[in-house]
């Protein structure tokens, strides 16, 4: 493992600089150099601005819809689920065109990042050498966080935040087992980022001191500031995405519409463009007035949340840095003009701002406040990191529960918290899986009529309809087992009075997991299936055989998903 490790790190660290110059080659294209993009931007004409962005938007949604659907958004939480589900198991594929469409996206404009895309491309790479090599479950979880790590740590210049994120986020296992491999991988892959991009910090960060004791409390308000800055962003995002779900307009155009919304915003605020890192050393560096920062918090907001929930490729790492930066600007801004001989400069808030809303989207508080740490270099800016950092993952956890990445999961009817099986079983529906044939009994079907019906019949519960295929009623063994011996009621009573009228069913929308519950609430047999809008129209049966089938035909598919 040690060794595989190392090629993780190796394929990691050169993916994550060829990503870097894949998206400078786009901006290029785009806008003419690969510079920096606020500058660039601001250096166009307004109808380049709007244009450029839904020209990448063009590209990206189709590329997408017709190649890979895994690869768009944000990325992380598609390798969390490999890592929850599949064993690990990405497809081959998802490197090639997550680069291609996360890296035209970024270049072209769009509000994202690049850190979820190389986390993706690194996990796929971790898969594939695991695949390749036919490792076991265990160790391909442990490849695809190898790779999750490299991503990060040659993205950053961070190697034991890359860690930390694949440890806290990716997998949620410090096992000894899993954390030196995946150590080895971050330093490979930062080792290889060095080389090629040098060992500058991601960001200029300005010389910070704690001032005065008396702004513990000043970073405390902060960490609740940010929190609800990142709840916000949080519930934005998905909303967007539902927003976007909803129009009748073909799918993979649907980033076009974003790339225009994206453009006119752009008219005005041009730094919610790209990763906006212009824009956050700008803020470090004390350029922005406290109003127009607060602005960016919400246009930037609204310009990730846009570009992603239209069906753009790229992450949320990035613009929650930006957005931390700009949130903590804002407060730091306004703190030093109200208490200035107590408070550090507006750059200190920034920096930890970034840190804080990192932790209470990612719900990842190690991951920040290490990559934080790293990014400046400086042991004076821990204390203030650690208390806003936590305070702002607890508060945000108390307004939202799932974090930014397993909110997306957890829409999809997945949680990572239940388990594999409950996971599989919610992904199934009851309609795919029930029998249509049908054996019914109308509810006049005589006791003597009955007793044949059951002896030629492989099922020994029936359900009981009316004219029209009502569902009225369940006749199970229970119900019939005495009548059907006692010659005296052959003649004298139908199925309907011995049947069971409060009937236990299910709708045709629903999942397995809540299938099965029904059907082992009470040892049924079968379970009837009605219609989601008719609860009385009955369209098929479901026993327990149906479920447990349908989830080992959903376990073999899953492990053998690597095409």
């Amino acid at each position: 493992m040690a060794i595989l490790a190392i090629f993780v790190g190796l394929a990691g660290g050169f993916g994550a600089v060829g990503f870097r110059y894949l998206i400078n080659f786009f901006q290029s294209l785009a806008y003419g150099s690969d510079g920096n993009l606020l500058d660039l931007v601001q250096s166009i004409p307004w109808y380049l601005r709007v244009s450029i962005p839904a020209l990448g938007g063009l590209i990206v949604g189709p590329l997408v819809y017709f190649w890979a659907r895994e690869a768009k958004g944000h990325g992380v939480p598609e390798v969390m689920e490999a890592v929850a589900l599949r064993s690990g198991l990405i497809r081959k594929r998802l490197v090639v065109i997550k680069s291609l469409a996360s890296a035209i996206c970024i270049g072209t404009g769009g509000s994202v990042g690049r850190e979820g895309p190389i986390v993706q491309i690194g996990s796929a790479i971790g898969s594939t050498i695991g695949q390749m090599l036919k490792v076991s479950a265990d160790r391909m979880r442990t490849l695809v966080g190898c790779g999750a790590a490299a991503g990060i740590a040659a993205t950053f210049n961070a190697p034991i935040a890359g860690s930390m994120f694949s440890l806290e986020i990716i997998l949620g296992d410090f096992g000894l087992a899993t954390f030196s491999p995946i150590v080895i991988s971050s330093v490979i892959a930062t080792a290889v980022s060095r080389h090629f991009l040098g060992d500058a910090p991601a960001f200029i960060v300005p010389a910070y001191e704690l001032v005065s004791a008396w702004e513990f409390p000043l970073y405390v308000t902060l960490g609740l500031f940010c929190a609800l800055v990142a709840v916000t962003f949080t519930k934005t995002l998905y909303r967007m995405e539902d927003i976007f779900d909803g129009l009748k307009f073909p799918e993979y155009l649907k980033a076009v519409i974003g790339g225009v919304i994206l453009g006119v915003i752009s008219l005005l605020f041009p730094q919610i463009l790209g990763v906006g890192y212009g824009a956050i050393d700008l803020s470090l560096g004390q350029s922005y007035a406290w109003w127009l920062m607060l602005v960016l918090v919400l246009c930037k907001i609204l310009a990730t949340s846009i570009t992603i929930g239209s069906g753009g490729s790229g992450g949320i790492f990035a613009p929650s840095l930006f957005i931390g930066a700009m949130a903590g600007g804002f407060f730091g801004t306004v703190v030093h003009d109200l208490f200035p001989s107590v408070t550090a400069s507006p750059g200190a808030y920034s920096i930890v701002g970034m840190g804080a809303v990192v932790s209470a989207t990612t719900h990842g508080p190690l991951t920040a406040l290490l990559m934080l740490f790293e990014m400046t270099g400086d042991y004076k800016i821990i204390l203030p990191l650690m208390i806003t950092c936590i305070i702002s993952n607890i508060v945000g956890r108390q307004f939202l529960k799932e974090s930014i990445y397993t909110m997306k999961l957890l829409r999809r009817g997945i949680n990572l918290e239940e388990g594999k099986e409950v996971n599989v079983l919610k992904s199934i529906k009851v309609s795919e899986v029930m029998n249509t044939e049908v054996e019914t009994v109308t509810e006049a079907l005589s006791l003597e009529e009955l007793t044949e019906k059951i002896s030629k019949s492989k099922y020994n519960s029936f359900p009981v309809v009316s004219n029209g295929n009502r569902l009225t009623g369940i006749l199970s063994f229970f119900d019939y087992s005495e009548a059907i011996f006692d010659e005296h009621l052959k003649d004298l009573i139908v199925a309907k009075d011995i049947a069971t009228l409060d009937v236990v069913s299910i709708s045709t929308d629903d999942n397995l997991y809540n299938a099965l519950e029904k059907i082992t609430f009470k040892d049924f047999s079968i379970l009837p299936v009605v219609s989601t809008d008719d609860p009385t129209q009955l369209m098929g049966v479901l026993t327990r055989r149906d479920i447990m089938g349908a989830y080992n035909k959903a376990v073999i598919k899953k492990s053998l998903y690597s095409e």
